[in-house]
């Protein structure tokens, strides 16, 4: 038997990568409960201060915030005086973690890690018997997808996405019908609904509790040109109605998304045209080396949303389907145009633009 000779600098900086791993995984914790206990945008405002004054001013646990503000200090987030025994939220580092920094609020995403970590016993198991794990397994799922879709999706709605399709914000001002595939907890229908009155919308969604959520804040808002319903977007619904079709990071979660587009291309109006925002990775994997989510995307992909397709029977298509199967998919969907299209606020995404016609 041949054993194979190490290269002992390739083994050591390995280890060095995994150290660096263990500690940036513990940090993506501490960050996420940062952001859920307030503390970072605490931090933003406040000057130089006390563990006790830190904690005073969000209202917690001097002892629990000490010990946070340790791991934050010794991985860089946070700098400390050991003089005077202070805290400090450098402006700079602000800028990358706290609810003022959205689109930039990186905080948000970092609660994703222990999203994924409440299932990981289930999907433990799924490597084994194949198949998926299903949505309620996965702890705050709605919630964390609410506020990253607010990010990525909602504040740059009206400014950025809606302009690349020409034309659409003027015929939202006078009036059309607009169904959103996969809407979850409704946020971006709730903005468009708020922004163009005159238009009607609709969203749709097989999670009981992201409509009732959706609807509850549409109530909320006193809203009566949008409304949420439990449907199955594989399932055929109404043909020709809508003159707008969306789908905000739905599409590849889908069982069967060749069914969902197809379903999509007979609702749509003859005029009308599809928006759908999927992950910005490609169909090969050496062509993803060099996108900086790579590895983040390919584990939301495994231990999310490959499982969950996985868990309703089906294609498993993961997030990072990619854009050469999508406008495969398109295509054969009865789409006779398609455009791919990105945006500054959002290196996450591509935005694809389907139509009917030629």
């Amino acid at each position: 038997m041949n054993i194979p000779t190490l290269n002992n600098e390739q083994v050591e900086r390995f280890g060095q990568k995994m150290v660096e791993v263990l500690n940036h995984s513990a940090l993506a914790m501490m960050v996420s409960l940062g952001h859920r206990t307030g503390l970072l945008d605490v931090l933003a405002r406040l000057p130089a201060s006390t563990s006790q004054a830190i904690a005073e001013a969000a209202g917690l646990s001097e002892r629990y915030v000490r010990e946070w503000l340790g791991a934050m200090v010794t991985g860089g987030v946070v700098e400390f005086s050991p003089e005077a025994k202070t805290y400090r939220l450098p402006p700079e580092h602000a800028a990358w973690l706290t609810r003022a920094a959205i689109p930039n609020n990186l905080a948000a995403s970092a609660q994703w890690i222990a999203v994924l970590a409440s299932a990981e016993d289930k999907l433990v198991e799924a490597f084994q018997h194949g198949r998926g794990v299903p949505y309620h397994a996965y702890h705050r799922f709605h919630e964390v997808m609410a506020e990253e879709s607010a990010q990525t999706v909602v504040s740059g709605l009206v400014e950025h996405i809606l302009p690349l399709v020409p034309g659409l914000r003027e015929r939202l001002e006078q009036g059309i019908e607009v169904l959103d595939v996969g809407c979850g907890s409704g946020r971006a229908m709730l903005r468009l609904a708020q922004t163009f009155p005159h238009s009607r919308f609709t969203g749709i969604d097989l999670s009981t509790e992201g409509v009732a959520n959706a609807n509850a804040n549409a109530t909320r808002e006193g809203l009566t040109n949008l409304r949420y319903l439990v449907h199955d977007a594989a399932t055929p619904g109404d043909e020709q109605r809508y003159d707008l079709i969306t789908a905000f990071d739905a599409i590849h979660d889908q069982a069967r998304p060749d069914q969902v587009l197809r379903n999509v291309a007979r609702a749509l109006r003859p005029t009308g045209a599809f928006l759908m925002q999927d992950i910005a990775g490609s169909s090969h994997l050496h062509q993803d080396m060099h996108h900086p989510l790579a590895p983040f995307l390919y584990t939301i992909s495994c231990m999310h949303c490959m499982s969950v397709s996985l868990a309703g029977n089906g294609l498993g298509l993961g997030a990072m389907w990619g854009k050469e199967v999508a406008l495969r998919m398109l295509r054969e969907a009865g789409f006779a145009q398609v455009r791919v299209e990105t945006l500054p606020h959002d290196v996450m995404n591509f935005y694809f633009i389907a139509t009917l016609a030629p």
